[in-house]
């Protein structure tokens, strides 16, 4: 079995452990956990990681966020990976910091990768990983928040997080979506 897991983010040093990067990191904690790494291909940074049986292609799209669908559409078409076998991992200002939410379907909820993949894809019907990032942030401040760093006191929640991230990316490999669901939507 193949899996295609995309970890939205911005390419970039500025954009490092910044909360809209939270995809890139979860999508790096997964391979590190598993010896791969990463080569530069057509429209993302590209890791292929073997478990328990399955490939996994993870790619971190080189085509900033609001472009994020023409590399996912790109590695599922390469891959030959059916839809309901990607995960789009993805920040999330309406959760708190780390609480975690796999879903099969739903709105891009405003998120620009999210907009930009249901347009290429036609509908919004793809798995994705949804990450909080909280939205402790003042009145027209939500682009400097979300492009920001964490702050000291929220290192070790989306640390734990970034670890729960992973086993439940394996989880929906190795078990389902819906069992994924009722053991990390909590």
């Amino acid at each position: 079995m193949k899996f295609l897991i995309v970890g939205l983010g911005n390419i970039g040093n500025e954009y490092d452990a910044t909360r809209h990067n939270i995809g890139f990191d979860v999508a790096d904690c997964f391979v590190i956990k598993n010896g791969g790494s990463y080569r530069l291909d057509r429209h993302a940074y590209v890791a292929e990681v073997k478990w328990k049986g399955r490939i996994f292609i993870v790619i971190k799209p080189t085509t900033y966020m609001n472009l994020s669908g023409k590399a996912l559409k790109y590695w599922m078409d390469k891959e030959k990976i059916n839809i309901e076998n990607v995960l789009v991992i993805v920040d999330d200002l309406a959760l708190p910091i780390g609480t975690l939410r796999l879903r099969a379907s739903g709105s891009d909820a405003g998120h620009n990768g999210l907009k930009n993949i249901q347009l290429i894809l036609g509908n919004n019907k793809y798995p994705r990983l949804r990450f909080g990032i909280g939205s402790d942030f003042p009145k027209g401040k939500q682009v400097d928040f979300v492009l920001g760093k964490w702050k000291p006191s929220e290192v070790k929640a989306v640390q734990e997080s970034m670890l729960k991230s992973v086993d439940a990316i394996e989880c929906f490999a190795t078990q389902g979506l819906g069992k994924a669901m009722t053991e990390f939507n909590k």
